[in-house]
């Protein structure tokens, strides 16, 4: 973390119990005490900038922001759910790539009138989920502000393979995803109707788990193109569709729906098909294979490349009119937007 003068007057007579007690300085030393280190860090926290190796000569770099109210609320994730999801979340970016997680860095916002041990429980939450993919939180900054923001970015390292783009998908190459769809927005529908079960639903909801190793290995077999999926399945898939100028067709009975999502989405009124096919946050990676590539394991076949439509009007969701499910065009919204109306509150 940078020390940077301008901090929240401290209080030392008692035991800090907010924000603003602590101090910024003993803020960062709280926050930094809870670090650990990995081989790539040769200069850590506690200096102007950190210092990591990049073996490869080339760094992979990613960035997130997290608002309180937009992207989580208080009253349904902890503090330390909060840290996993915004260091998976970039984490996820950077497998996406085919490469392997190094770094992050943390910026945070935090208002001084907030617990203390909100945002050591945070960094908990970062440093836990940055050791799942074999990273390090090496820096950072905190500032105060009305609102809290998590801002995080993570490095990361090819390891001498080309990147995988999301420019590389040709027509006739296999689709296929590894990891979870739907269970995030099924879980975000529980907890929005006041419910903390299934349980399984809603810790996927608070603490997404991305197949950070499946990425690279991907990569290592021949991936033409990879994304995370953070938006929802289309709508990520409509972005290698547009950067790959080519057409992608989802079959829906490949889809995994888990018989209690279906309960689930009985319960609640909605298709759950609509969840796994447009919900975002579970972080899954999406990618493409040539025809005659063996699917590494663990990935699922959910449909094909084929050769492009007609040109998409210019009012509809960008990729969407190149992105089709059972050969037809999906015609409700894709997945999420962040300057759309409304927001996830998860």
């Amino acid at each position: 973390m940078h020390e940077r003068s301008g901090g929240f007057p401290g209080d030392r007579s008692r035991t800090p119990s907010t924000v603003a007690q602590l101090g910024e300085f003993g803020l960062i030393r709280e926050l930094t005490s809870r670090l650990t280190s990995t081989p790539a860090v040769r200069i850590g926290p506690g200096d102007d900038a950190a210092v990591v190796t990049a073996p490869d000569r080339r760094v992979v770099a990613t960035t997130d922001v997290l608002l309180e109210g937009r992207h989580f609320r208080r009253d349904w994730s902890t503090a330390y759910d909060v840290g996993r999801k915004a260091a998976a979340q970039n984490l996820a970016d950077i497998a996406a790539m085919g490469a392997v997680p190094s770094a992050l860095l943390l910026g945070l916002v935090v208002p001084p009138e907030l617990a203390a041990n909100w945002p050591t429980e945070l960094m908990d939450g970062i440093h836990d989920e940055a050791q799942v993919a074999s990273a390090a939180v090496v820096g950072g900054d905190v500032v105060g502000g009305d609102t809290i923001t998590v801002a995080i970015t993570a490095l990361g390292d090819l390891r001498n393979r080309a990147p995988v783009t999301r420019g590389g998908a040709r027509p006739g190459d296999t689709v296929a995803v590894t990891g979870w769809l739907g269970w995030s927005a099924a879980g975000q529908a529980i907890l929005s109707r006041g419910f903390r079960s299934p349980r399984a639903f809603v810790e996927a909801h608070r603490r997404p788990e991305p197949p950070y190793h499946a990425g690279p290995a991907a990569a290592e077999l021949g991936a033409t193109a990879m994304i995370d999926v953070s938006d929802g399945l289309l709508a990520d898939l409509g972005h290698i569709a547009d950067a790959s100028r080519v057409r992608i067709d989802v079959r829906s009975a490949d889809l995994d729906v888990p018989a209690q999502m279906s309960d689930i989405g009985q319960a609640v009124g909605t298709d759950p098909l609509h969840w796994v096919l447009t919900g975002g946050e579970d972080h899954a990676i999406a990618a493409t294979f040539p025809p005659a590539a063996k699917l590494p394991a663990r990935w699922r076949k959910i449909g094909e490349v084929v050769a492009p439509t007609a040109p998409a009007s210019p009012a509809a969701q960008p990729g969407t009119a190149q992105v089709t499910v059972d050969g037809a065009a999906w015609d409700k919204a894709a997945g999420w937007q962040h300057f759309g109306a409304g927001g996830s509150g998860g």
